[in-house]
This record gives structure tokens, C-alpha cells and sequence, in this order.
């Protein structure tokens, strides 16, 4: 009797093995391409550095963006923003838009006004009530005034030397504050 040696499940299992490592780069490589669109057009990632929003967000948490939350909207007043500072922009900032476009803004003794109105403006809650005057300010087409909701220890729109944010600076609206986990929560 001639005795043969049978290769077939050899080469069946380096097959399989090829097969199975090959599936595995395609779901890594289909994972990075999915997370990189994503980070490129949908959400923007940030970090907070500074105290300038406290206490709405605190030094080190962390915030997604919405980028596409302007797409078929303006920015509204009191909306948290994300975007590069017209100052450097290779920085990225996170400030509360206080003045819309084609708005005078006007700060007296530590209120708001928009557009000369005898009534301050209905504020958000801040760390403490704001001190000192600034402006009048009158806020381009296409721009934006902002400010720090730490409205004493906050280098915003009244301190910087390119005063507004314009629309296209704008990376998108800070939505969900994710780290701390304990501190999770909707903007």
C-alpha cells in the first residue's frame, strides 16, 4: 500500500489564518477612516485650559462640539462655542456668545446692554457678578461677541486685539461636557 500525506488542512488553516487577518486590518482600517470623518465632521473634541468658563466648565474637563450644528442655523445668543482664536488661530477657545451680528454691545458697571436698551441684558448664571465697563462694541456681519462665563477672570472678545469671532472661526457648538465621568452632562 502506498501511503500519501495529506496537506489539505495545512494549507486550509494558513488560508483561514490569512483570511481572518486580513478581515481584522479591513474592520481596524474601515474603524480609523470611520473615527477620523467623524472627529473631521461631525464632532469637535476640546479641552478645557482655563478657569475663563467656571462654573458652567471647569479647568481640565473635556466637551464635544456639535460641527454640524450651524449647518442650517446661526449661532444664538448664549450658545457655547468652539473655535479657533482670532488672535492665533492654531488655538482653539470655548467662549458664550454674548453679541450677534450687526449688535452694538455695550458693558456698564458690570451689566450688559445690546443695542442701547435701558435694560440689561437677562444674563446666564456666572461665577460672579461682572465688574467694570467696556465698549460700546459693534459686532460685523458675519462676526461674533463672546465672553468667558467667569466674567472677571476671562480673556474674551473685550481684551482681544482681533475683537470678534467671525462665522468661520466657529467649529461648532459645545454640547456634552464627557469628562469628569461624575460631572457628565448636556451643556
Amino acid at each position: 500500500m502506498i501511503h500519501t500525506e495529506n496537506t489539505q488542512p495545512d494549507t486550509d488553516k494558513k488560508t483561514s489564518w490569512q483570511s481572518e487577518l486580513i478581515q481584522w486590518a479591513a474592520v481596524l482600517i474601515g474603524a480609523i477612516i470611520l473615527a477620523v470623518l467623524i472627529n473631521s465632521f461631525v464632532i469637535v473634541n476640546a479641552q478645557i485650559p482655563s478657569g475663563s468658563m467656571e462654573n458652567t466648565i471647569m479647568t481640565g474637563d473635556r466637551v464635544f462640539g456639535n460641527r454640524l450644528a450651524y449647518t442650517f442655523s446661526d449661532p444664538k445668543r448664549f450658545d457655547i462655542i468652539i473655535f479657533r482664536y482670532p488672535d492665533d488661530e492654531s488655538q482653539l477657545f470655548i467662549k458664550r456668545i454674548i453679541g450677534l451680528p450687526g449688535e452694538t454691545v455695550e458693558i456698564r458697571n458690570g451689566s450688559i446692554y445690546i443695542n442701547g436698551s435701558e435694560e440689561p441684558l437677562e444674563d446666564v448664571e456666572t461665577k460672579e457678578p461682572m465688574e467694570g465697563s467696556f465698549g460700546p462694541y459693534t459686532v460685523p456681519e458675519d462676526c461674533y461677541f463672546v465672553m468667558g462665563d467667569n466674567r472677571n477672570n476671562s480673556r474674551d472678545s473685550r481684551y482681544w486685539e482681533h475683537t470678534f469671532v467671525t462665522r468661520d472661526e466657529i467649529l461648532g457648538k459645545a454640547v456634552f461636557r464627557y469628562w469628569p465621568l461624575n460631572k457628565m452632562k448636556f451643556l
